[in-house]
């Protein structure tokens, strides 16, 4: 199971040029609007990359990660976020626990994007928020092999039944922002 699954060096997920190439404050802003406020779960926070800026906003932040080592780095730059082991396709939470959920990265490596997409939405009360890269060869990310097509992507979004899509295309990666 999860074949695709990150498995590289940890550190290099935090080294500051990935940062600047994510956006990550950019894409904060698209995800909470400049303001939005309450909790928010990150789906394969990895290192708590994203975790930390929602938690810079004030958000009360919880993280999930199939790989136990990135938990441990999670932690340290996100303290009092509640981060625990698991995968995004059966999240060990109740319905609508969370106001927000974010999948930054993640859902191309999920081995059931549809279940994955519909236990986000599952657990959310108003939004969803996925970054993923663009369907196109690229010098940085995963081959195109593991990347999702568009089309492919919004049948997931209708399937599961998000009622409003916004889709901000940035430098390196796509933004999708989907209201529950």
């Amino acid at each position: 199971m999860h074949e695709k699954r990150f498995e590289g060096d940890i550190n290099r997920l935090r080294a500051p040029e990935r940062i600047e190439r994510l956006e990550v404050e950019r894409v904060t802003d698209l995800f909470l609007e400049s303001g939005a406020t309450g909790s928010v779960l990150d789906l394969g926070t990895g290192t708590g990359l994203f975790a930390e800026a929602f938690s810079r906003r004030g958000l009360e932040v919880a993280g999930v990660d199939a790989n136990p080592g990135m938990l441990i780095a999670a932690r340290r730059y996100v303290p009092k976020g509640d981060f625990r082991e698991g995968t995004a396709e059966v999240l060990p939470y109740q319905d609508g626990s969370f106001d927000f959920v974010f999948l930054g990265l993640v859902l191309h490596e999920s081995d059931e994007p549809l279940k994955a997409l519909m236990e986000a939405r599952r657990v959310a009360r108003q939004r969803v928020g996925i970054l993923e890269w663009p369907y196109q060869d690229g010098a940085f990310g995963p081959p195109l092999a593991h990347r999702l097509k568009p089309e492919d992507l919004y049948n997931l979004f209708r399937r599961v039944g998000f009622r409003n899509r916004k889709v901000t295309d940035l430098s390196n990666t796509v933004f999708y922002r989907l209201e529950v």
